[in-house]
């Protein structure tokens, strides 16, 4: 990879426009860090956040804190927008009044076993991306220094592959392989699947965040009408939030790309657009109605 196919990567990652510039780590790169409770710089990367979730980050933090995901992200997170066309995306909130971590605490991370990808993989980031034009995805890495951070001057070296395996990040990259696919899909497709509706970026942020809510939405009657999902595994859908989240990333790539993924049942866009007719007539008469029981309030000679 070369320098100007990195920077075209940098501009659909979460580093574009930062005043902190990555630097460009080749496979086999070397990298020169410690975090410890001993560095002079402790915990000042949580005191002032800006930490992207992914799916897989939020529901190993629901679980852990034993929430469902609606009470999760409406406490310790705030969303945000990854493109121009709104598609979006989920921060963590910090403290009330603040720039520091919720978790944060004075010996460090309180949930350090869960904590997100972006934190395990600090200084270094991944980077993934695919050309309108090509159909592999390609992942660099990247690293960035900032002048707090006190780590660099640590005499521990390793390898990126090792940093990675120090962290456990290969577990957090292989869950959220899917979305990150997805989110590159949507930003190169471009022009090709036209400016997303904003119902298609409410089903993004429910399928990728609030898996409790698309569980809901996946048992509904009116979705069963639609598709056809076997018993078994609809059972698996409701009771495993990792399957349901693998299982929202392919539906939306069939609702999305119309990439084909779950079975329609015979007949049933026709029986929903019959539907949505007759609730458009409903909505008209209830509204004419209504206007004419006000005309007739004109005329009462109650007022």
């Amino acid at each position: 990879m070369n320098e100007a196919e990195f920077k075209d990567m940098i501009e659909d990652s979460p580093f574009a426009g930062s005043p902190v510039k990555p630097i460009m780590l080749t496979e086999d790169a070397t990298l020169q860090f410690r975090c410890h409770r001993d560095v002079k710089c402790w915990n000042a990367c949580c005191s002032n956040i800006d930490i992207p979730l992914t799916p897989y980050d939020i529901l190993r933090l629901k679980k852990r804190l034993d929430m469902s995901s609606g009470e999760f992200l409406n406490q310790y997170s705030v969303p945000f927008e990854m493109d121009k066309d709104g598609m979006p995306g989920v921060k963590l909130k910090p403290v009330e009044g603040g720039t520091a971590c919720q978790f944060m605490t004075p010996e460090g991370c309180g949930v350090y076993e869960d904590r997100p990808t972006s934190c395990r993989y600090y200084p270094v980031a991944l980077l993934t991306m695919r050309r309108s034009d090509e159909y592999v995805d390609r992942s660099a890495y990247a690293m960035v220094k900032e002048r707090h951070c006190l780590g660099h001057f640590e005499d521990k070296t390793q390898t990126i592959e090792q940093y990675r395996a120090e962290q456990g990040v290969a577990e957090y990259d292989e869950k959220a392989r899917a979305w990150r696919q997805l989110v590159v899909k949507r930003k190169s497709a471009g022009p090709a699947i036209g400016t997303p509706t904003p119902i298609s970026n409410q089903l993004f942020f429910m399928a990728s965040y609030d898996v409790d809510r698309f569980r809901a939405f996946v048992m509904s009657p009116s979705f069963n009408d639609t598709y056809n999902i076997p018993v078994e595994i609809m059972a698996t859908l409701i009771a495993d939030d990792e399957a349901l989240l693998d299982f929202g990333m392919n539906f939306l790539r069939h609702a999305l790309f119309g990439e084909d993924f779950v079975e329609q049942h015979p007949g049933a866009y026709e029986k929903r657009l019959a539907r949505k007719r007759a609730l458009a007539e409903q909505n008209k008469e209830a509204g004419f109605q209504k206007k004419m029981e006000l005309e007739d309030d004109k005329y009462s000679g109650e007022h």
